[in-house]
């Protein structure tokens, strides 16, 4: 059974760092495209950063990480989250895919998700 879990939100300040974690279990994923989105109430869920675990090739939605996110891997799927401002505030998601995208953006394309975990980034 596949499981995601996510680890690593918290309120932090406006102009401070946080670091998610997705620890992911239940099958090999190296052949999986694993990703972080987020979501606010009331909106659609909205595609952060992808990272292809084998090599390591990233996609990122520049409009709102803007070089201030970071996406790895090593046993586990990571955000860097650096700069951070009251609208980075969401639930983050983990997400996983074994299948193949030009852009790995769309919530569709993932296979399994995490329960997401609350990041707050006060004023």
């Amino acid at each position: 059974q596949v499981r995601l879990v996510e680890s690593g939100g918290g309120l932090v300040q406006a102009g401070g760092s946080l670091r998610l974690s997705c620890a992911a279990s239940g099958r090999t994923f190296s052949s999986y495209v694993m990703c972080w989105f987020r979501q606010v109430p009331g909106k659609e869920r909205e595609f952060v950063a992808a990272i292809r675990w084998s090599g390591g090739r990233t996609y990122y939605a520049d409009s709102v990480v803007k070089g201030r996110f970071t996406i790895s891997r090593d046993n586990a799927v990571y955000l860097q989250m650096n700069s951070l401002k009251p609208e980075d505030t969401a639930v983050y998601y983990c997400a996983g895919t074994s299948g193949y995208s030009s852009s790995y953006s769309l919530v569709r394309e993932y296979d399994y998700w995490g329960q997401g975990t609350q990041v707050t980034v006060s004023s």
